[in-house]
């Protein structure tokens, strides 16, 4: 009988050291890492890793950097429970575990030599700042591109340093907004909704990538529909429903699909009609 090696069933757990950490919020820290035996974490964007600490206990994180900038790999994680509060207090030279990665990711062959519009709610930036950033890089492949980011109030707007430079690029389109502004906030204020309508694009060559909170999709591909772009061009994630990784615990199963194994990301219209898929 063959020897079934760890590495080949998703449960191997591999060090990563951190190597770097910075604070974006008061609620949301950036790490930087790479793993200990000098392997480069092979991912798409759009993937998760399962990233554990001894004692603690797991979760699903979203990979939020591109796979362009291969030499480490960096998380966002918002301290929202026992495991991230616990790597909120983490620093540069700690190690912690890491399973993955897995899933589907945005599907980039079928976006290439398209425009996009991508557009981001609240946390969801993080992870679609991999695809972001493997735009910019390969800025070439694709058309023209839009990117609209909505988030609560300017205290918790992330990755403050590098949304200046996509406002001051030539090549993109990139607007922001808050839902309730303070007395030093400049810019627009009200639902990411509000920003589809006065975007210029040509339906039938955009695809629009979004990711955000579960309440905020409907509204979002109402107005994407409207604006006339086909169904089977709007791809969405749904990471929130993540645990295993592995479809194992059915924490994430929406009927005959695992999200942790099918998704997270899709395409509108396969999920559509799933009831509690949206």
């Amino acid at each position: 009988m063959e020897k079934l090696l760890l590495s080949h069933t998703g449960y191997e757990v591999k060090e990563a050291r951190i190597l770097r950490t910075s604070r974006l919020t008061e609620k949301d820290k950036l790490f930087e890492l790479s793993l200990v035996d000098g392997e480069i974490l092979d991912f798409e964007p759009g993937q998760f890793v399962e990233v554990s600490l001894l004692g603690v206990g797991e979760a699903p994180i979203s990979i939020c950097s591109s796979p362009t900038r291969r030499q480490s790999f960096e998380l966002c994680v918002r301290a929202v429970g026992r495991l991230t509060t616990a790597l909120h207090r983490l620093e540069a030279g700690d190690i912690v575990g890491i399973r993955g990665p897995f899933g589907v990711g945005f599907p980039i062959t079928r976006l290439i030599g398209h425009d996009l519009l991508l557009i981001a709610g609240g946390i969801g930036l993080a992870p679609l700042r991999s695809l972001i950033n493997y735009v910019m890089d390969n800025r070439r492949d694709f058309g023209r591109v839009h990117v609209l980011f909505g988030c609560k109030d300017p205290q918790n707007l992330l990755f403050r340093d590098e949304i200046e430079l996509w406002q001051r690029r030539m090549d993109v389109g990139f607007q922001c907004t808050v839902d309730r502004a303070d007395p030093d906030w400049k810019g627009n204020v009200g639902m990411v909704t509000a920003l589809i309508p006065g975007v210029d694009i040509n339906p039938e060559e955009t695809f629009a990538v979004m990711v955000g909170p579960p309440v905020m999709y409907r509204f979002v591909i109402a107005e994407l529909l409207k604006k006339g772009i086909p169904e089977d061009q709007i791809v969405l994630s749904l990471e929130r429903h993540m645990k295993c990784g592995l479809g194992k615990c059915g924490h994430c199963q929406i009927h005959d699909i695992y999200c942790c194994q099918d998704g997270p990301v899709f395409f509108y219209e396969k999920i559509k009609d799933l009831k509690g898929a949206i």
